[in-house]
């Protein structure tokens, strides 16, 4: 099928990562939408992108002298040059009041074009909805959802971009299926039933997180005071997000498909959903990243040309050791194996589970035998996440010459883990992990995946031939158990299988690199990604 002739695409997410200094990301969900664009843009996909322009954007997160973790918030709109002003406003009743939503252009990052809507004008007394991402409370985060999801489809109306399709990247969005609800009510007189029905055939949505809590509710009677239901009744929202209003049931609900991130998550993702009823069927799509911003072309040229990869990646690691200790003043070994860790603080990431037990590794880390890096953010409301990130933290006074952690985690701290690290460590508690796109990242610059089982590796990983795999794939609802059990295959195969062969075998480390990169370049590409969203949602059958 021509391009020409494929469905017109409106992707909506809460967050984008398109250039490290461009703030409006959190994490990984929003380096997949950016990386979703780009690939739209690369392959010339009729697809644009709806987002919000955070004012804010997400929490700078710094280290205090007390080695706790604290929040720091700063104004970037005026320092975004390359907006491009479409001259459009659309409004959305929030709180019975009209707030009025400025639509910005970018396309400044070889992506597909990306509207933005920007409440922060003097039209409005509630300038701050689009302040902070994920910040705050109940109301605001539902005010941002308002602007998103109506004021989203409000400004692809105005904007005159016909649309075919509406992609919701997780439940933030659902609202805009509200929307579409609305218009057919009023515009073509339907019930709310064939309103619905009809909507259905025009959404799909991807869901992600597998953790309970990062599903997101609200109390109807919230939603109802907020304006959120936009005309719709309490029995009515109830029948599509259920009581209290579950954004992720509700997302199942208002689309004809829906997809899970990886095929393991795909599972998962039934499994957790399967009391929903009349929802849409769940099919996997596994996560792709897009190769011009993660992987090093020097890398690249090497593999292409048969050439070693290990005189490449020396250079790469020196980089990443000189990065670390213009930011820490800690100077790394570059010949001791470095480990790469940079995930979001949460518990089921287990970012400290490699430091258990002081008896078995502490001799490796006090010799530098073995070197660690870790990045990553708590939630600015989870002190559980921020502990974790405190705990890291005391890991680096206790082995202070090999283990360090890099501040306010974001776009570039991940490039240069990705590409500098000798391995990059995962060890979620499976089946928790959705996929996990750091680790692509790292195997298409040929740094070794250590990996529980988990999200994307199950379909990538050939043991000891590309990466290495621990935990056999284990799974328990007994935490203890389960953590008990993957402390020892970590143990046992980085100990015993990856520091031997970084030390003893270099040649067999070399192939590798080669079948990490042979592996993984096409098949978890954000272009590959792209294209089965078309095949297999996209496009009708």
């Amino acid at each position: 099928m021509s391009n020409e002739k494929l469905p017109k695409v409106a992707y909506f997410c809460m967050e984008y990562g398109l250039q490290s200094d461009f703030k409006l990301y959190a994490g990984g969900l929003g380096i997949l939408a950016g990386d979703h664009l780009k690939a739209a843009k690369e392959l010339g996909m009729p697809l644009v992108g709806i987002g919000i322009l955070w004012k804010q954007g997400y929490t700078e997160q710094h280290i205090g002298e007390d080695g706790y973790p604290y929040d720091a918030y700063r104004n970037y709109t005026r320092k975004y040059d390359f907006l491009k002003d479409t001259g459009v406003k659309v409004k959305v009743k929030i709180r019975n009041k009209d707030v009025y939503c400025k639509v910005w252009l970018v396309n400044s990052f070889d992506n597909a074009p990306l509207y933005l809507l920007d409440t922060d004008i003097p039209e409005n007394g509630d300038r701050w909805i689009t302040g902070q991402l994920y910040g705050w409370f109940g109301e605001e985060r539902v005010s941002q959802e308002m602007v998103l999801g109506i004021g989203g489809v409000r400004a692809l109306r105005a904007l005159g971009i016909d649309v075919d399709v509406y992609h919701f990247n997780e439940g933030h969005a659902v609202l805009a299926a509200i929307e579409l609800i609305r218009e057919k009510m009023e515009n073509q007189n339907m019930s709310f039933e064939e309103a619905w029905k009809a909507t259905r055939e025009e959404v799909v949505f991807t869901t992600h997180t597998p953790v309970k809590e990062g599903n997101e509710s609200h109390d109807l009677e919230l939603l109802m005071y907020m304006g959120a239901n936009n005309g719709l009744s309490i029995e009515q929202m109830a029948q599509i997000g259920g009581v209290p209003f579950n954004m992720t049931v509700a997302g199942l609900r208002l689309s004809r498909i829906a997809n899970g991130v990886s095929k393991l998550h795909g599972q998962t993702a039934n499994k957790m959903w399967e009391h929903v009823d009349n929802k849409a069927p769940i099919i996997s799509i596994t996560n792709g990243i897009d190769r011009n911003t993660w992987v090093d072309k020097r890398i690249i040229e090497a593999y292409n040309k048969g050439e070693g990869l290990l005189e490449t990646h020396n250079i790469l690691k020196q980089e990443l050791i000189d990065f670390v200790y213009q930011r820490t003043g800690v100077k790394l070994d570059a010949d001791k194996l470095l480990i790469g860790f940079s995930r979001r603080a949460a518990p089921y990431k287990r970012s400290d589970l490699i430091f258990t037990n002081d008896e078995v590794i502490g001799n490796y880390l006090r010799s530098k035998k073995i070197q660690m890096v870790f990045s990553g953010k708590g939630h600015p409301l989870d002190d559980v996440g921020k502990k974790i990130v405190t705990k890291l933290i005391e890991m680096t006074k206790k082995y202070p010459e090999s283990v360090v952690f890099l501040e306010d985690y974001d776009m570039t701290i991940g490039k240069m883990l990705t590409r500098g690290a000798d391995v990059w460590l995962n060890n979620p508690r499976r089946p928790m992990e959705a996929s996990g796109t750091s680790g692509m990242k790292a195997a298409m610059n040929g740094v070794l995946n250590l990996s529980i089982l988990d999200g994307w590796w199950p379909e990538a990983c050939i043991d000891g031939v590309n990466g290495w795999q621990f935990g056999d794939g284990f799974e328990s609802d007994n935490i203890e158990e389960l953590d008990k059990h993957d402390l020892e295959a970590l143990y046992d195969v980085l100990l015993n299988k990856v520091v031997p062969t970084y030390y003893n075998d270099k040649a067999k480390w070399e192939n590798m690199m080669r079948e990490s990169i042979r592996t993984t370049y096409e098949a978890f590409s954000a272009n590959r990604m792209l294209k089965e969203y078309y095949d297999l949602m996209y496009t009708k059958k």
